[in-house]
Parts: C-alpha cells; sequence; structure tokens
C-alpha cells in the first residue's frame, strides 16, 4: 500500500511546484493507526509512505531543511508523520514500512549540482535509514518534469549506502536492484513477465525500456521482480472531488498485476484531515471480501489428478497432490526430465464443477520456467498462455459448469517445469463482455 500525502493533500495538486507555504500542512486529525488497521483489513502487509515527494517538503523534521514538518502548522512543528507510522505498525503484527523518497527535488537550491545535491539527499536517506528502525522497502521515483533541471543522480552511492544501513532491504528503482518498475502506473503487467532482467544493458529514459521493464527479459541473468503501482483514485494524493475506483475495476487490476506475476502496490491517500477517507475504507474492504469470495475456495481440492509423468515414482514425493495442498512454495509436482512430449496435468472432477478461473502457481523460490501453455477443459481449449511465475490467473470468458477434466500443458519451458500450486475458483463479479 502507497501512502501518498504531503503539501499536495492541502493544495489539490498531484506536482507541487516546491515553493508552498509549509504552514498550509496540518492534518489535525492525523491518526496512522487508522491507516495501518485500513490496510491490515485489506490483507496488506507493507505501507510505503512517500516521506518526500516531488515538491521537497519533508514528512519528518530533518535537519537538512526547513522545509518540512517542523515548519508546518500541525503540532506547531513538532510532527513526524514517518514516526507516526512506524509507532503504528510497530502495533500491528506483521505490517512493515517502507520510505518513498523522491530524486527530484523542486524546491531544494541545491538541486541541479550534482555533487551538492547528491550529499544533501545522502544525508536524508541516512536520516530515514537510521531513526525509524527496520524497513522492508525503499522506493526511487524516477518521474521528472520535462523543463527540470538537468543532473546526474549517483545511483550506485544511493544503492551502496542503502545496503551498509539495511542490508535486507528491499530496493526500488525503475530497474531495480531488487524490485523493478512494471513500466506504467495503470496497475498492468504484460500478459508475458518475467522476474528477470539484464540491469546492466539498461538505458533508463529509452522508450523501448518501458516495454522490457514490463516484460522482463527470460534471459535475464538478474532477478528483479516487476511491482504494478496504480492508484484506488484517478490521483495519487486526496483530492475532494475524487472517488475510489469501482471494485470492478480494482478486480481487473488485481488480476493483471498480481495475477501476472507482478506485486500489486495500491496507492491509498490519506486526506487533509490525516485519515483515510471512508469511502476508501470501505472499498479496500470489499476488495479484500471480494478476493476471499473468489479464492477462499479451491475447487480443485475436490478433484483427482493425472500426469504426464512424475520424478521419482509414486514414492518420489513430487506427485501431483502438491499441487493443493497448503504449501505454494517448497512442495510441487515435478515431471521427469526425460520427457521429450510436452508436460500436463489433469485435474479430474466427477459430476463436473462451476468455475470461471484458473490459477496456477510455480515453485518462485527455484526460479521462473515456463515459457508457454495452454488448458483445456473437456479437450476445449479455453486459454492460451506464456509465462506463470509466483501467479498466473486466467479469467474465462464464460462459466464452465459441466467440466470434468481440465488439462494444463506445458507447451515450453526453461527446464523441467515445477508447478507449486493449482487452483479452480469461481469468480461471481466477472462479468465479461
Amino acid at each position: 500500500m502507497f501512502l501518498h500525502f504531503g503539501v499536495n493533500t492541502f493544495t489539490d495538486s498531484e506536482w507541487g511546484t516546491g515553493h508552498e507555504n509549509p504552514a498550509i500542512f496540518n492534518p489535525v486529525g492525523l491518526d496512522a493507526n487508522q491507516w495501518v488497521n485500513a490496510a491490515a483489513g485489506a490483507g496488506i502487509s507493507l505501507m510505503i509512505l512517500t516521506a518526500k515527494h516531488h515538491d521537497g517538503f519533508c514528512l519528518w523534521p530533518s535537519k537538512y531543511t526547513d522545509h518540512s514538518v517542523a515548519s508546518s502548522t500541525w503540532k506547531n512543528g513538532h510532527g513526524d508523520v514517518v514516526r507516526e507510522l512506524v509507532n503504528a505498525a510497530k502495533n500491528h503484527a506483521g505490517m512493515d514500512v517502507g520510505i518513498y523518497l523522491s530524486p527530484w527535488d523542486r524546491h531544494d537550491s541545491r538541486y541541479a549540482h550534482d555533487l551538492q545535491y547528491n550529499e544533501y539527499y545522502l544525508g536524508q536517506m541516512q536520516e530515514l535509514l537510521t531513526k525509524y528502525g527496520k524497513e522492508k522497502e525503499i522506493w526511487f521515483d524516477g518521474a521528472k518534469g520535462s523543463n527540470a533541471p538537468n543532473m546526474s543522480y549517483y545511483f550506485w552511492d544511493w544503492f551502496a549506502m542503502v545496503k551498509e544501513l539495511q542490508s535486507s532491504i528491499n530496493i526500488f528503482s525503475d530497474a531495480g536492484p531488487d524490485v523493478r518498475w512494471v513500466g506504467n502506473e495503470n496497475g498492468f503487467a504484460s500478459s508475458t513477465c518475467w522476474s528477470t532482467i539484464n540491469r546492466t544493458s539498461l538505458s533508463i529514459g529509452n522508450a523501448s525500456i518501458v516495454d522490457y521493464l514490463n516484460t522482463g527479459d527470460p534471459k535475464g541473468t538478474d532477478w528483479v521482480p516487476a511491482e504494478c503501482d496504480v492508484s484506488i483514485r484517478n490521483g495519487w494524493f486526496w483530492h475532494k472531488a475524487e472517488s475510489p475506483k469501482k471494485l470492478s475495476k480494482l478486480l481487473e487490476i488485481y488480476y493483471k498485476s498480481v495475477g501476472r506475476n507482478c506485486v500489486l502496490l495500491l496507492n491509498v491517500p490519506p486526506n487533509s484531515t490525516g485519515l483515510v477517507s471512508d469511502t476508501d475504507v470501505q472499498t479496500l474492504k470489499e476488495f479484500r471480501g471480494a478476493i476471499n469470495t473468489i479464492f477462499g475456495t479451491n475447487l480443485a481440492e475436490k478433484c483427482s489428478f493425472k500426469v504426464s509423468s512424475q520424478r521419482g515414482g509414486k514414492e518420489g514425493g513430487f506427485g501431483p497432490e502438491n499441487v493443493v495442498d497448503d504449501d505454494h512454495l517448497w512442495s510441487y509436482w515435478v515431471p521427469r526430465d526425460e520427457e521429450k512430449e510436452s508436460d500436463w496435468i489433469e485435474i479430474r472432477c466427477k459430476g463436473g464443477l462451476r468455475f470461471n478461473v484458473i490459477r496456477i502457481q510455480e515453485a518462485i523460490g527455484l526460479g521462473q520456467r515456463i515459457k508457454r501453455h495452454e488448458i483445456y477443459v473437456d479437450g476445449k481449449t479455453v486459454a492460451k498462455g506464456t509465462t506463470v511465475g509466483y501467479k498466473r490467473l486466467h479469467r474465462l470468458q464464460e462459466v464452465v459448469a459441466n467440466g470434468q477434466i481440465v488439462k494444463i500443458k506445458i507447451l515450453e519451458a526453461r527446464g523441467v517445469p515445477l508447478i507449486s500450486s493449482i487452483g479452480l475458483h469461481y469468480d461471481p463479479f466477472w462479468k465479461p463482455k
């Protein structure tokens, strides 16, 4: 969950100018516990706060600038939004915190002076990574206006400092090193999405790179999974005139992000009072409820399985029964290495089933392997796809009410495919055109 929050929340803007008076920041009812409760209720486990956006206003009292909460009306200049969120997350088991620190700064006069600004930026990064405890992810936004001053970002110095201060943190930037941008802000990954890329061959700013980031690279040498960032509203910051997206749109985003081997980063912006708006909280609840309704039951658990082959025979521990157990990572079906024909697994259901979603998951801890697959129901092709990865979701164009044999055929793979989980689900919210 992203939390876009700052002076833009009070100016009804998306990109601030950097000339805003810090005094306008005054979220009199700010309650980070309410944010955390809203996130936890939606099944979210990581909250990333825009500690500094492009306007340069800092949500913590940085010693490197007075353009921060220290100069605001809120709490008479004694507030610290980063601290509020960190403390609230500590009180909720399983909730992690991340930090967004914009490289582009429209306020600070050091911007456009390479050495001075990079030193300033490193100083602020050091504050955020040493004063607030362990963080899960740090987010480097690549956005910059076309008329912004030209300057060099010392990315490798930044990354080195991050890892020195917190070795286990995930670093997000356009091309990683740990998590990459998916190439758009719609929340959609490509229908082909590899978790691997070649970072050293990238040249950020080249339009073709966006497509490369979107699809990944099966020959990539760097494991850099994609993250899909998108807002629950049209804008990234809260605007009184906007409302959250409809459930049908959020589910489409889910299928095209999580369902295409990506992490979904959903922005839910606090309002000018300092709370997540009631409409957004309710939408999050509906979204979580819909996901639970769709995927809470795996109809495949009622069925038997037949496979093209099995490594080690029936006693080898790699049988098809592993695809419906509770372990979606280290328990999996493995066909024999020497198979020359396509590998396949059949789900055989007595009396048929009513479903319109098919889920496939690879044992991602051992890499991403599947390059191309097809799915048949009672001999009829119902879906074709390329990559699978951690999770691939296929929404069918019609409900299958009498399907007795579901066959998943692996047509091409990088090595022996490892299928950790398969699901048949019914989505009552899906209304295909």
